[in-house]
This record gives structure tokens, C-alpha cells and sequence, in this order.
């Protein structure tokens, strides 16, 4: 993929969107390998991009957990995932998420 909205690496499709209240980086892992099996992960944060992060285990899935930090959401999705979070796809619209 190359839109700026979207990346894909390690098995991730990871799609950035906006709504009207929040900014969400959604991770998408097909299938499942000896990692584990395969599932959804999403980080959110509200539209003006200065709140803690929410990781939720869909885009409209209840609050997992807060975060301040964009790396500390990025491991909580990557463990859900079952990868490590520095394999974890982001796109170049979703790079500045976080305090």
C-alpha cells in the first residue's frame, strides 16, 4: 500500500482514519502462525491530537488501556497482535499520535 493512510509489513495492514471526534490508527493481522493466532488492534486519540492514546481491540471497542506515550500504545496493539510492536506498520498520516 501506498497511501499515506495506509501501510502494510509482517502480516499488519495498518489504516489510519479520522472521524468527527477521534483520530484512530486500526492494525489488522490475517491468520495466525506460531506467534499466535491472528486479530485486530486500534489505537485512538481525540480529533485535536493532544489526549492519551486508547487502545481498544477494535476501532469501536471498549478502552483497553491509556496511554501518554505512542510507543507504549504501539506495544500494548503490538502484544494483542502477537508482534513485536516494532513490527508493527504505521502510516505517515498516523506518525505524530501521541503526547
Amino acid at each position: 500500500m501506498t497511501d499515506e493512510r495506509a501501510a502494510e509489513a509482517n502480516g499488519v495492514t495498518a489504516t489510519y482514519t479520522e472521524t468527527e471526534t477521534e483520530r484512530i490508527l486500526a492494525f489488522e493481522r490475517d491468520g495466525g502462525d506460531e506467534r499466535g493466532p491472528g486479530g485486530t488492534a486500534a489505537i485512538a486519540q481525540n480529533i485535536e491530537g493532544y489526549a492519551m492514546l486508547k487502545v481498544r481491540r477494535t476501532t469501536a471497542g471498549d478502552e483497553l488501556e491509556r496511554y501518554y506515550g505512542f510507543d507504549m500504545a504501539l506495544d500494548h496493539a503490538g502484544e494483542l497482535l502477537g508482534v513485536s510492536p516494532h513490527e508493527l506498520p504505521v502510516p505517515d498520516a498516523a506518525e505524530d499520535m501521541g503526547m
